[in-house]
C-alpha cells in the first residue's frame, strides 16, 4: 500500500469533506469518514481504499488544496461575522442568506441547516454585537451606587456602539429610515423585550428604592440610552465637521450620566428643591 506522502487523494472526496464540513458547522477535521461519506456518495470502505487506508492522507490533500483541516472557524462564525460585516457596510436590507454565503465561505444549504432561517441569523448577530448580554451580564453581577452604575452602562454602550463592526450604529440608522421595515420590526421584537427585562427590570428597582423619578420602564430606559445612540451614531460625521468642539469618550459618557441622574432624580433631590 502506498503511503500517505504519495498516495493521491481524488479530488471528488476533498470537495465532499469540505461541503460536509460547511453543512455541519464544524473544522474538516472533525468531519467523521461515514458524513465524508455520505457526501461522497459511497460507502465508509470505499472512501477508506481512495484515502489509501488513511485520514493523513486525506488532511495533505485538504492543506494542498489550501485549507487547513482543523484552522476553519465553524459556519456559524463564519456566517455571523459575514453578516455583521455586511449590515455595517450596507444595512441590514442587504443581508441574504446568498451574501452570506458567498461572503463566509460556505453554502446556503449550510446556513439553513446552522440557523434554520434568516431571522435566527440576525438574532445571532445582535446577541454578539449588541450590548444587551454585556448589560444583563453587569446587572447580575455585584455593583458599585447609582451613579456609578450608570457611569459602567454608559460606558457598555459607548463600547458596543464603537466597536467595529458597526452594527449598532447601522441598524439605529435603519431605525431612522425606515422604522416599519420588517426586518427593523424582527430585531426590535427581539431586543426590546430582554432591554426592559434587563435594563428597564434595573431602573424599575431604582425608582421603587426612592432614587429616581418613578416613570414607566420604558421612558426610563429611553431616558437613559437615547441620548448616548444619538450621539454615537453622528460621532464620526461631527468628528470631520466640528472636531474641535467633539469631547473625548470619557467626557461624553462623564457629561451624560451626570444629565441623567439629573433628569432623572426624584422630586426631594431636583435642584428645584434644593434651592
Amino acid at each position: 500500500m502506498p503511503s500517505s506522502g504519495e498516495f493521491s487523494v481524488p479530488q471528488e472526496i476533498v470537495d465532499a469533506t469540505l461541503r460536509a464540513a460547511d453543512a455541519r458547522g464544524v473544522p474538516a477535521a472533525d468531519v467523521t469518514l461515514r458524513d465524508i461519506a455520505l457526501e461522497a456518495g459511497i460507502s465508509r470502505s470505499t472512501l477508506l481504499r481512495r484515502l489509501g487506508g488513511t485520514r493523513h492522507a486525506l488532511d495533505e490533500a485538504l492543506r494542498a488544496a489550501g485549507v487547513e483541516p482543523g484552522g476553519r472557524k465553524p459556519v456559524r462564525e463564519r456566517a455571523i461575522e459575514a453578516t455583521a460585516t455586511l449590515i455595517s457596510r450596507q444595512g441590514l436590507g442587504t443581508v441574504t442568506f446568498e451574501r452570506v454565503a458567498a461572503s463566509a465561505g460556505c453554502s446556503v444549504p449550510s446556513l439553513y441547516a446552522t440557523f434554520g432561517g434568516r431571522d435566527e441569523l440576525l438574532r445571532a448577530v445582535f446577541e454578539r454585537h449588541s450590548p444587551i448580554v454585556d448589560v444583563e451580564t453587569f446587572l447580575a453581577g455585584p455593583r458599585g451606587d447609582l451613579e456609578d452604575t450608570v457611569r459602567q452602562l454608559y460606558r457598555l454602550l459607548a463600547g458596543a456602539l464603537e466597536r467595529e463592526p458597526r452594527v449598532l450604529p447601522a441598524l439605529l440608522a435603519e431605525v431612522f429610515a425606515r422604522p416599519g421595515d420588517e426586518n427593523v420590526q424582527m430585531v426590535f421584537r427581539t431586543v426590546t423585550p430582554r432591554l426592559l427585562a434587563g435594563l428597564g427590570a434595573w431602573l424599575s428597582g431604582e425608582a421603587a428604592a426612592g432614587r429616581i423619578r418613578d416613570m414607566p420602564p420604558l421612558l426610563l430606559t429611553q431616558q437613559m440610552t437615547s441620548p448616548i445612540f444619538l450621539h454615537f451614531l453622528l460621532r464620526p460625521v461631527t468628528s470631520r465637521v466640528a472636531a474641535a468642539d467633539l469631547p473625548t469618550v470619557d467626557e461624553t459618557i462623564e457629561g451624560f450620566t451626570q444629565a441623567f441622574l439629573r433628569a432623572v432624580a426624584p422630586p426631594s433631590l431636583s435642584p428645584e428643591n434644593k434651592a
